[in-house]
């Protein structure tokens, strides 16, 4: 997207096994754009990394978090804090290498073909996981057969991280209005899009499990989720303004 300037939002919590490799390669991916890492008090020096880093990479940037506030305030606070900076379009990846930088251009693409979301996906042709085994791959398809089903949304991947949106679209989804938290706010947040009428589209990506560290999902986010799709399937549709 000529003339824009990208922003990639990575929240973090215990990744600094991750951002000393991924971090390069996102900024070599997108020359124009910039990177913020949004850590939740690492125990593992990831901010301190950050912040040295920085020192010597004028588009890598660091907001520090006094806890565990939750995956979703994070994005939150990331979208908050690129779009007072005239970034546009602002794309959320995981930090831990399961989203390679080599899919960005592709989500640009599709904004830049006239998406105001853009998601990569491991549920249309030619996406995928790799290194899952049979419980999660179940998991995964059931939470997205289940968001299709309650709620209607128009994305195979309703629970893909791995986005990219319009800074204008942002504004419209009103993310402060978001109620949940954790991998739901996911959901949430493509509920509100698809409710506005914003225009959501689909590339193909290898979700491949992390390279280093643990997963943060556990069976209380799973919990949180299916309630997420209850509430909103019984809530009325946001409102346009």
């Amino acid at each position: 997207m000529n003339g824009r300037r990208p922003l990639v939002i990575l929240p973090t919590f215990a990744e600094v096994g991750n951002l000393p490799s991924l971090v390069p390669a996102i900024l070599a991916t997108l020359p124009t754009a910039a990177v913020l890492v949004v850590d939740d008090a690492s125990p593992d020096g990831t901010a301190d990394w950050v912040e040295a880093a920085a020192a010597d990479q004028p588009r890598l940037f660091l907001l520090r978090r006094p806890g565990r506030l939750g995956l979703g305030s994070a994005y939150r606070d990331g979208w908050a804090w690129g779009l007072a900076r005239g970034h546009d379009p602002l794309v959320t990846m995981d930090a831990d290498w399961s989203h390679h930088p080599r899919y960005l251009p592709a989500l640009l693409d599709l904004l830049a073909a006239g998406a105001d979301l853009a998601i990569g996906s491991r549920y249309v042709a030619g996406g995928g996981v790799r290194n899952w085994g049979l419980h999660r791959r179940l998991l995964s398809r059931g939470a997205n057969l289940l968001s299709r089903l309650l709620l209607g949304l128009p994305a195979r991947d309703a629970t893909a991280g791995y986005r990219a949106w319009r800074a204008a679209a942002l504004r419209a989804v009103r993310p402060e209005e978001i109620r949940a938290d954790g991998y739901s706010f996911l959901e949430e947040s493509l509920w509100r899009a698809h409710r506005l009428g914003l225009r959501v589209a689909e590339t193909p990506i290898l979700f491949e499990e992390r390279r280093a560290g643990r997963s943060k999902i556990d069976r209380r986010e799973i919990l949180r989720a299916a309630a997420t799709l209850v509430r909103l399937r019984l809530s009325p549709p946001p409102r346009r303004v």
